[in-house]
């Protein structure tokens, strides 16, 4: 494999390429799944034919049997896992860098229209306006903002 045909994360920013990337994952890694549940399978089935050990109790076989076959069994839903892993980096992708943004500019134009279609609310007058006398006027603009939002 050359340097050319290695995944980097410049070559998972379309859409394209991302499914490319999955459906390729997805045909190496499948067929593992596949085959370790088989192997699972039948190393569970050997083992519970094998004989009983000296002093075990009834059924004792059959559940070492299950014991050690269970992590090639987890090993098979891991792989499987990773799969399911790769579909929710897809889609968590998509939706935060190539969706949002035109999810925001809608968000935006909304807002915009709202406004638009809304008569302004009505500014309370300045200070200078209210009292042409000394006392506000010395502070100026400073307490204009604190009215506003009363």
């Amino acid at each position: 494999m050359s340097a050319a045909d290695k995944w980097t994360p410049d070559r998972l920013e379309t859409h394209v390429d991302r499914a490319i990337h999955l459906e390729q994952r997805r045909a190496q890694l499948q067929p593992i799944v596949d085959d370790l549940r088989r192997l699972a399978r039948e190393m569970q089935a050997k083992l519970k034919e094998a004989e009983a050990i000296e002093g075990d109790f009834p059924g004792q076989s059959r559940i070492r049997a299950w014991n050690t076959a269970r992590p090639l069994f987890k090993a098979a839903d891991d792989v499987e896992k990773a799969l399911a892993d790769l579909v929710s980096f897809n889609a968590r992708f998509q939706r935060s860098y190539e969706d949002l943004p035109e999810k925001r500019e809608e968000k935006r134009q909304r807002k915009e229209m709202a406004k638009g279609g809304q008569p302004q609310a009505i500014e309370s007058p300045t200070a200078a306006e209210r009292a042409p006398s000394g006392e506000t006027a010395q502070f100026g603009d400073v307490f204009d903002g604190l009215r506003k939002g009363a």
